[in-house]
């Protein structure tokens, strides 16, 4: 035991006698470093060559990491190529590179989500989405994380690689303009001719529904106490939508309680037998 303390103490990391560091070993390092940083460059303007000039610039610090990266790798070699003992170094971090891929396993799961939803443009600023069954507009998009702007004025932060393992509703992925819809129920025995016509005048001329659309009422369904129908409609910003639907609830009541036409409650038939 004694021995191998004394074994261990002893042992070179560095043997003097074998390294020979020339000036071509040198010439070689520049080269390799500067090689490194004009080939990352070139890399990185081929692949951001289509992007926005915001978009373009999330990319520094990941190549920057990138360049590090290498310009670590060509020092090790050179100097392995000079006679220095470079495994040592390996084995003795080995523990140490295994414990933090494991700590930034998520963080790197957030950049490449980030970069792949940079690259194929799935999600833009300003678009409205829906996660986990909150709806907000996108005001930031960075490589580990996007920013979202709830109805309540509430910045949501969701990690990237959220979209890539879960579902998302993208409203504004084909238009910018949002379907939305209000129902409501009747009395049976109510005029449903008058019924499509009144939801259609309660939505026309309500401010951010889209006047060139055109609105259409649907009879859904025979309820268990009432006539369904729903009227379907357009609006500007989605955002907004709530404030919409509830200002063309309120022209639905008042039109039905002008022209008797009746919400039911619910209605349940009780049979007692004796």
């Amino acid at each position: 035991m004694r021995k191998q303390i004394i074994d261990f103490l002893s042992f070179k990391l560095i043997d003097t006698d074998k390294v020979d560091f020339t000036v071509w070993n040198l010439l070689l390092l520049i080269f390799a470093l500067v090689f490194t940083t004009y080939a990352l460059r070139f890399i990185r303007n081929l692949i951001t060559r289509r992007l926005p000039l915001e978009d373009k610039n999330k990319f520094v610090s990941v190549f920057q990491f990138i360049k590090y990266i290498a310009y670590i790798i060509a020092v090790m070699f050179t100097l392995h190529s000079s006679g220095v003992n470079i495994n040592v170094f390996l084995t003795a971090s080995a523990a140490v590179f295994v414990g933090i891929g494991f700590a930034l396993q998520t963080f790197f799961q957030d950049i490449i989500s980030g970069i792949l939803m940079i690259l194929d443009q799935s999600l833009h600023v300003g678009d409205i989405i829906e996660v986990d069954g909150k709806v907000g507009q996108v005001t930031e998009i960075k490589l580990r994380s996007t920013r979202m702007k709830t109805r309540n004025d509430r910045i949501m932060i969701i990690p990237n690689n959220k979209f890539m393992t879960d579902p998302l509703f993208n409203w504004t992925q084909n238009s910018k303009i949002n379907r939305e819809q209000v129902s409501v129920g009747v009395a049976y025995g109510s005029d449903v001719n008058l019924v499509k016509k009144i939801l259609e005048q309660c939505v026309e001329g309500v401010n951010g529904v889209v006047t060139t659309k055109s609105i259409l009422v649907l009879f859904e369904d025979f309820g268990d106490s009432s006539l369904n129908f729903s009227v379907y409609f357009y609006v500007q910003n989605g955002m907004e939508s709530p404030i919409i639907q509830s200002e063309i609830r309120f022209k639905i009541d008042e039109a039905f309680r002008r022209n008797k036409i009746e919400i039911p409650f619910p209605q349940r038939d009780i049979h007692i037998i004796n």
